[in-house]
């Protein structure tokens, strides 16, 4: 395996689409068994994962995408900009770790902890704290490995699959302690 990865650009906008869609139904569908429909699927993989709605996002100043790759193959991406988290003290001038997805065939292999350090290290840069995060509430696994690295829960919120609406949780990385 020579996997590593790289900033996404327009042209990467089909694969990401793909790799969504497939990262999502082996993630939530087979490895979560959530009861989705086949409609509910459909609409937020057209309301979220096609090549252009991928494209229109990557044309945003304040969002990166990040794509991983195996031999030239993709097996995992990270997304991050701009927080757009429903909770009273998230603003657009703090960052959001938006999505971060590695094919089971990839998962273990730190390519997933390098990606998540990449982006957390732009958002900071680009955005300081706090710093924001959506994830499942049933995925404890995901919520584990954010707890290690400083985000605690604040908040939940109700994210749209179609007509289901998936229970999230939100959490926060607090800024750091000033050291004056």
């Amino acid at each position: 395996m020579s996997a590593s990865f790289r900033i996404a650009g327009p042209e990467d906008a089909g694969a990401l689409a793909h790799l969504g869609r497939e990262t999502f139904r082996e993630t939530f569908v087979e490895g979560f068994a959530v009861a989705y429909s086949a409609a509910d699927v459909a609409t937020y993989f057209a309301a979220a994962l096609t090549s252009e709605k991928v494209q229109a996002t990557m044309a945003a100043p304040d969002v990166r995408w990040w794509i991983a790759e195996d031999d030239g193959l993709p097996v995992g991406f990270a997304m991050a900009g701009p927080c757009g988290l429903p909770h009273p003290e998230a603003t657009r001038r703090h960052g959001e770790l938006k999505r971060l997805y590695i094919l089971r065939s990839h998962q273990g292999t730190s390519l997933g902890r390098a990606l998540f350090d990449e982006s957390i290290a732009w958002l900071t840069t680009t955005f300081g704290d706090p710093l924001w995060i959506g994830v499942w509430s049933g995925n404890e696994k995901a919520q584990r490995f954010y707890t290690r690295n400083g985000f605690v829960k604040v908040g939940d919120y109700h994210f749209p699959v179609g007509e289901t609406r998936d229970h999230e949780y939100i959490l926060r990385r607090p800024p750091a302690p000033s050291s004056t």
